[in-house]
């Protein structure tokens, strides 16, 4: 019997378990929207220039790539690097479906081409270098597109000598490339490690959620690091971890505020701060806008 066969026989005796009906407050039908934490009705139009956040209780809703782009860029100041770059199948990935066929129902789903948007920016007139993923595209999943991008991305960012900003929603390295997929997480290691011994500035902003191989890599290697209330931050799950160590985790554990009580995040900013945090903290680390240089 084949390892497939063997796990194929496994999945045919488990428990069906059902993912939860409910959608994401900021999904669905009509002009208003319910939050999914404290049941506050609100017109979407008003959540939307809330920045997706709600206003009864401070939830973060979830948004997708462009809308992330445009709450930081200037208007009209992003232009996207490497768009045409597209992901491939290497090993013939199969399990009840085939690899193909996922990234084609998330490209025709999402618009993208893969789950990270790169490229370069001006934030109140100042330069910046900004990648974006987005989790809608196989759960955010690191593969080798993704290191790709994101590595030029760096790599650029250092030749500009620009700051970098990069926003993490993963659920970790893409199984369906095996290996190919974990070697993205040494690959964007070394060029942020260049690009920090040419003393410039990176960030990485952690929502919901950022877990696995991005946590372990890139989502960690800041200079700052930033994230949103009440993220999920992680390697492992919690019930794995809870099985491997046989003891309760504590209440909040992986949430943004337990990994900044424990010195692993520097801040958490509220998204309708974000922007006005990241120019100030662009300025004291020497970022000006191009009309602010004077000549010698």
């Amino acid at each position: 019997m084949s390892l497939f066969d063997w796990f194929a026989d496994r999945r045919k005796n488990a428990p069906v378990v059902r993912p939860s009906q409910g959608p994401e407050p900021d999904e669905g039908d009509g002009l208003w929207s319910k939050c999914s934490q404290c049941g506050l009705v609100v017109y979407r139009k008003d959540l939307a220039a809330n920045a997706h956040v709600c206003k009864g209780c401070g939830h973060h809703n979830r948004i997708d790539s462009e809308e992330r782009i445009r709450l930081i860029a200037d208007d009209g100041s992003f232009e996207g690097l490497d768009v045409d770059l597209t992901p491939t199948d290497p090993l013939a990935f199969k399990d009840r479906r085939s690899y193909a066929d996922r990234l084609r129902d998330s490209q025709q789903s999402t618009g993208l081409r893969d789950a990270v948007v790169t490229g370069l920016c001006r934030l109140e007139g100042m330069p910046l270098a900004l990648g974006v993923m987005d989790f809608r595209f196989m759960g955010g999943s690191m593969g080798s597109v993704v290191g790709e991008k994101l590595t030029r991305l760096i790599e650029e960012a250092t030749a500009r000598r620009h700051p970098l900003l990069i926003v993490c929603a993963s659920g970790g390295a893409r199984m369906q490339e095996g290996m190919l997929s974990l070697m993205q997480m040494a690959k964007i290691s070394g060029a942020l490690e260049r690009h920090r011994r040419a003393e410039l500035l990176y960030i990485p902003l952690l929502t919901h959620p950022t877990t696995g191989g991005v946590t372990a890599s890139f989502a960690m290697l800041g200079d700052l690091i930033l994230a949103e209330p009440k993220a999920l931050i992680g390697f492992a799950g919690r019930r794995v971890i809870e099985q491997t160590l046989r003891e309760k985790l504590p209440e909040g554990f992986q949430t943004a505020e337990y990994l900044k009580e424990h010195g692993f995040v520097d801040a958490i900013v509220s998204r309708t701060e974000l922007r006005g945090t990241l120019a100030t903290l662009l300025r004291l680390h020497g970022c000006v806008r191009r009309g602010d240089l004077v000549a010698p």
